[in-house]
């Protein structure tokens, strides 16, 4: 029987810049961009989906890469986005991924499967705060009101 991989939760100590809150799309972004490109598993070509686990107050407790997808697409289920939220014990999660081309704009798909994973979360009694979308400008589906 094969044992089951380990995955990494990075850690506010192991990050280059640790961000104490995120009550914002912009502190997210700040974070995203503090710490997700000098990761080495980060290729600036392809979309990945990384989720930051939060305490109850809206800290940060760290991050795990979910997936790393394509140009154009990444595919997620939600046991991996909240596998990581689960092990450190997360009240929280707020999703990112980033669009490759620059433009920051939600696809059908990035609305259905933000929409998908509210409804795991609320079955597992975790928030899903916000999926934010990395481009050229940061656009946050809360804020386009698909949270709703």
């Amino acid at each position: 029987m094969k044992a089951p991989a380990e995955f990494k939760v990075v850690c506010l100590r192991e990050c280059v810049v640790p961000s104490p809150r995120c009550d914002s799309p912009e502190q997210v972004a700040a974070y995203w961009h503090a710490n997700i490109p000098s990761a080495p598993w980060f290729d600036p070509c392809k979309e990945a989906l990384v989720v930051f686990v939060l305490n109850v107050r809206r800290h940060i407790l760290g991050h795990n890469l979910v997936a790393l997808g394509s140009l154009d697409s990444v595919n997620v289920h939600p046991r991996e986005v909240f596998r990581p939220v689960i092990a450190l014990a997360g009240h929280a999660a707020i999703i990112a991924h980033n669009h490759p081309s620059g433009d920051s704009t939600p696809s059908d798909a990035d609305i259905r499967e933000t929409r998908d994973l509210i409804r795991a979360g609320r079955l597992l009694k975790i928030e899903l705060l916000d999926h934010l979308i990395i481009g050229d400008q940061p656009t946050s589906l809360r804020d386009l009101g698909y949270f709703a």
